[in-house]
């Protein structure tokens, strides 16, 4: 094992003394091509060009002597000390940070950024880091080959977004460019590069002062306390089918995540559509009804949550929405249900008010290859002055479970 492994920052500004010493010592370098030619490493020491961590990681734990891992900005954020760190090397590291990619850019733009979501795009799960530009007015996109400036403007579609790209920060080449997303597809970027996404207008975006936790909107950075919330909290009654008790049920089924992507299809007043969207998860709202769509597109407003509204009658206005994880069907029946089970979401979750229209939604996700569970929701309304009821709804909770294929 090497006697010593010191992982050095670098972002473009001389070494600090204590990284010039480590370097002078060292006996193994590891680093991009860029690192390796920095006139600090010295002559004689055994040169690595990093390309797999996992497989430098490996020589470096071989290694007899000073071994030194050279990277981009701070190491320890989304950089290698995670790898080297991993239990099956063994390796114990000294860090010298640098400034970190993310905050290079934010100060290349002159913005604050710690009320920014800081995702890694990868070409396999790219749409998962778009989910989350979809979902949050400021996110920091540290891209890749293959999933760049270019794919996420083509895979945010029809979303608008402020980029602003930053190519090979640090180097002779850097290079900041601001413009729409609708136009960063037609341009061929640099790697590495950091993609700062800014739009929508979350609540409180013109609040004074600042928050306490880091990637959450000034002056909004919870909402309204729980989930399930009551009529009021919309705006007053809502519509068949949205009650407190069975949008709780619903909610607990789908489990919004950030990352994913949800349709809420039949959004009616918004108010399911706004939930999830409480939880982080990027949402697409539609409805056949257009003072609906307006309805939960002011409601997104309020709540100052993001999401994209759809004006459309499914299942024909589904065919050119991207690919949802969960979906969320207040209304359209079996033929709904059949080309949502097409689409292969994880979960389906949907609702009748009869036994027998229950069958028929039930028979469609099964069908399509879901597991299905179905539940009987019965919730009485109490006014407490006087214990009396005020109002009883009766209603079937369906959801569909994508069951692997063998």
């Amino acid at each position: 094992m090497a006697d010593r492994v010191t992982v050095i920052g670098w972002d473009g500004s001389p070494l600090t003394a204590a990284a010039r010493a480590a370097l002078g010592a060292a006996t193994l370098v590891a680093g991009a091509a860029h690192h390796l030619a920095l006139p600090e490493v010295p002559p004689n020491a055994e040169r690595i060009r990093l390309g797999s961590v996992t497989l430098a990681a490996r020589r470096i734990a071989q290694h007899r002597g000073t071994a030194v891992v050279l990277a981009d900005g701070d190491p320890g954020f989304f950089g290698v000390v995670r790898t080297l760190r991993a239990p099956e090397h063994g390796l114990e590291v000294e860090v010298v940070p640098a400034v970190s990619s993310v905050a290079a850019a934010f100060a290349q733009a002159g913005m604050p950024w710690d009320d920014a979501q800081v995702v890694v795009a990868h070409s396999r799960d790219l749409r998962r880091a778009v989910n989350v530009c979809r979902a949050h007015a400021k996110v920091a996109v540290l891209t890749s080959p293959g999933a760049g400036p270019a794919e996420l403007a083509l895979l945010l579609g029809g979303v608008h977004r402020t980029f602003v790209i930053c190519e090979e920060l640090g180097t002779e080449r850097e290079q900041v460019t601001v413009l729409t997303s609708d136009k960063a597809a037609d341009h061929v970027w640099r790697d590495p590069n950091v993609v700062i996404v800014v739009g929508g207008s979350p609540a409180g975006a013109a609040a004074q002062g600042t928050g306490w936790i880091a990637g959450h909107e000034v002056g909004h950075p919870t909402g309204p306390r729980g989930w399930g919330l009551p009529a009021s909290a919309y705006g007053g009654a809502l519509g068949e089918g949205e009650s407190v008790q069975l949008r709780t049920a619903q909610l607990a089924r789908l489990g919004p995540q950030v990352g994913d992507l949800v349709w809420d299809i039949g959004a009616g007043s918004g108010a399911a559509a706004v939930e999830t969207a409480r939880f982080g998860a990027a949402v697409i709202a539609v409805d056949a009804d257009p003072e609906a769509c307006g309805r939960t597109a002011a409601l997104a407003r309020r709540h100052g949550v993001q999401l994209q509204v759809v004006h459309g009658r499914a299942p024909q206005v589904l065919e050119d929405l991207p690919e949802p994880d969960v979906i969320r069907v207040g209304g359209g029946g079996a033929d709904v249900l059949t080309a949502c089970a097409a689409r292969r979401p994880e979960r389906i979750v949907t609702h009748a008010a009869t036994r027998d229209e229950a069958e028929a939604l039930g028979r469609a996700l099964a069908d399509g290859g879901y597991e299905v569970e179905c539940a009987l929701l019965q919730s009485v309304d109490l006014d407490t002055s006087v214990w009396v009821e005020r109002e009883r709804s009766v209603v079937f909770l369906l959801s569909g479970y994508r069951v692997p294929h063998p």
